[in-house]
């Protein structure tokens, strides 16, 4: 089992736990249902994706095609979380809830999302079907 301080930052970010406190299951996040799909961007450098059903579509300008790949997901109290390994590397992909902008388009989207790929954080928003960024369709 792979730990590292991001991950462990970013688990207690997402359940809310403090030591000693396990969160009822009736407080998880569900504003992204399981079936949902997610899709997520960010920049510098340039990423991009998807999750559906169990794997990832990982894009970038290197490799604009993507990568697919099987992830774990699991909900705290203030979002989701994705695990997998992309090339023998880990990531770990969390949304939470907030007004995300790409700083690129006038888009506005409803999740932030933070990815840990290898040892290198990148930041970026995340939308679903259900919750839609709002803005432009093509920007």
């Amino acid at each position: 089992m792979r730990t590292s301080l991001f991950a462990c930052t970013i688990a207690a970010l997402v359940t809310g736990c403090q030591a000693g406190e396990q969160a009822e299951r009736s407080d998880a996040f569900d504003a992204i249902a399981a079936d949902d799909i997610v899709r997520f961007t960010g920049t510098e450098p340039f990423w991009n994706g998807s999750i559906e059903g169990g794997t990832v579509s990982y894009a970038t300008p290197e490799n604009p095609d993507g990568t697919r790949f099987p992830v774990e997901r699991f909900s705290g109290l203030n979002g989701a979380g994705y695990s997998g390994t992309l090339d023998g590397a880990t990531f770990d992909l969390t949304i939470t809830p907030g007004t995300c902008s790409d700083g690129m388009s006038d888009r506005s989207y409803p999740f932030t999302a933070t990815l840990l790929v290898g040892g290198e954080m990148r930041e970026g928003c995340a939308w679903t079907d259900r919750q839609p960024f709002s803005g432009p369709a093509t920007p």
